[in-house]
C-alpha cells in the first residue's frame, strides 16, 4: 500500500483501454474469490493518495467482502499520485513487500507512459496473488463488486 508521483498516459480513458482494464479486472477475478477495483479522478482529495484510497475503499464498501480480500488501486490523474489499499485479508497474508512491488510496477509503468499496461500488469499480478490465498468456488464465485472502472 502507498503512492508515487507518475505521469499518465492522456489516452489511457479511451473505451479502447477501459474495456482492456475491465477485461483484466475480469480476467484475474476468475481464479479467485478476491475482489479488484480501479478508482481514477483528476485531483487527491487529500494530503496522501493511500489516506485517499482508504476512504475511497470505506466508501464502496470495498470491506464487506466475505474473506476481506478486495484491493482497491486508486489513480489521480492530474494530481500525479497513485496509492493501492488491500483489505486485511490479503494484507495479512501477502504482507508489505507484496504491495510495494506492485507499488514500483505502477510507477516504472507510468514513467514509460505506459499507464495502461501497468495498470493491467498489476492487476493481473494482484490477481495471481489473490487466486493463491483466495481460490474460486468452482461451484459459487460470486462477483461481490462491480468491474467497472469508477471515476470521480
Amino acid at each position: 500500500m502507498g503512492g508515487l508521483l507518475f505521469t499518465l498516459d492522456p489516452m489511457i480513458f479511451t473505451k479502447e483501454v477501459e474495456a482492456r482494464v475491465i477485461s483484466a479486472i475480469r480476467g484475474a477475478e476468475r481464479a479467485t474469490s478476491g475482489e479488484i477495483r480501479l478508482y481514477v479522478e483528476e485531483f487527491c482529495l487529500r494530503d496522501s493518495p493511500v489516506e485517499r484510497a482508504a476512504e475511497l475503499f470505506q466508501l464502496f464498501g470495498m470491506f464487506n467482502t466475505k474473506e476481506r480480500n478486495a484491493v482497491l488501486i486508486y489513480l489521480a490523474e492530474k494530481s500525479h499520485h497513485f496509492a493501492i489499499w488491500g483489505d486485511a485479508g490479503i494484507h495479512e497474508r501477502v504482507g508489505h513487500q507484496f504491495w510495494e512491488a506492485e507499488k514500483k510496477l505502477l510507477h516504472e509503468h507510468f514513467m514509460r507512459d505506459e499507464a495502461a499496461e501497468g495498470i493491467c500488469k498489476a492487476i493481473h499480478l494482484i490477481g495471481q496473488r489473490l487466486s493463491e490465498h483466495f481460490p474460486a468456488d468452482e461451484n459459487n464465485n460470486d462477483n461481490e463488486l462491480p468491474d467497472e472502472i469508477i471515476y470521480g
